[in-house]
């Protein structure tokens, strides 16, 4: 018998890392890298500046799982479903940019699909985290445009 804590009873530790993309390729290649990572029922949420990579990183995402496309902002629309051309997970694409409240990103209905989905917030940081009540976690992906050289730090932290 172990002495100590049980590793269930530890809480779990966040994992960050941190990838410099000179240009848009670049950030699209770090989303379909990201891509092979993800799940259905797993939720990812984009935090950033207005230009700073966002719908980018999505478009490399989607190309990684494979579905259907053109991948564009969903800024008006709220929410687009991309469905698997591959037999994986579709991809829920969200923008909670003019959302205020969560009762709005509530009333996008978004746990209907989740479990089955890869489902992606942009602008959700602060807003989308109730989404991950009970699941096993999310991860949240934060885009850094600070730099007058215009590079991205892309920073993904698993919580």
């Amino acid at each position: 018998m172990l002495d100590g804590p049980s590793a269930a009873s530890e809480p779990k530790r966040s994992q960050t890392t941190t990838t410099r993309a000179e240009d848009a390729a670049a950030t699209r290649a770090v989303g379909l890298h990201f891509a092979a990572r993800l799940r259905p029922g797993d939720l990812v949420i984009l935090s950033g500046e207005l230009g700073a990579g966002k719908t980018t990183f999505t478009q490399g995402l989607a190309e990684g799982l494979g579905v259907r496309g053109p991948i564009t902002s969903p800024t008006f629309v709220l929410a687009r479903v991309h469905p698997s051309l591959t037999g994986g997970p579709a991809l829920v694409h969200v923008d909670a940019y003019r959302l205020v409240s969560l009762a709005e990103l509530d009333d996008l209905d978004l746990d209907a699909s989740m479990d089955e989905s890869v489902t992606v917030v942009e602008w959700g940081e602060g807003k989308a985290e109730a989404l991950a009540e009970g699941r096993e976690g999310h991860y949240v992906v934060r885009f850094d445009r600070s730099r007058a050289d215009d590079v991205r730090e892309i920073t993904v932290e698993q919580v």
